[in-house]
């Protein structure tokens, strides 16, 4: 199926959709389908609101992070590479997906930007 319109409330062709659900009402789609010769129109509603505090501070669990663990730290470094963490001689930091800096306590040693 093929979607030649998308319509947003108001537009000709949602008059009475819009009137059935008023402000309900998202979008108004129609969709063709060239082999079984058929056009079907769709309707996107709100069924239900709710307050949301998103939390933007969210980091991705794959999101590089730089880290720091000094040359003595033999064992932590072990740890690191084993980990998946690879050396950054520019940085002189070691770099480590975020999941990973989780799993091994080091949220504290994560460089700032």
């Amino acid at each position: 199926m093929i979607i030649y319109r998308r319509l947003v409330p108001g537009q000709p062709g949602t008059k009475k959709l819009l009137q059935e659900y008023g402000e309900r009402l998202v979008c108004v789609r129609y969709r063709y389908d060239s082999e079984k010769k058929e056009k079907t129109k769709t309707v996107e509603i709100v069924v239900e609101k709710n307050s949301w505090d998103g939390n933007r501070q969210k980091i991705p669990r794959n999101k590089i992070m730089r880290i720091r663990v000094s040359y003595a730290e033999t064992k932590l470094r072990s740890l690191v590479k084993a980990a998946g963490g690879k050396w950054n001689r520019e940085e002189k930091m070691w770099e480590l997906p975020y999941g990973e800096v989780l799993a091994l306590g080091l949220e504290e040693r994560i460089a700032p930007d």
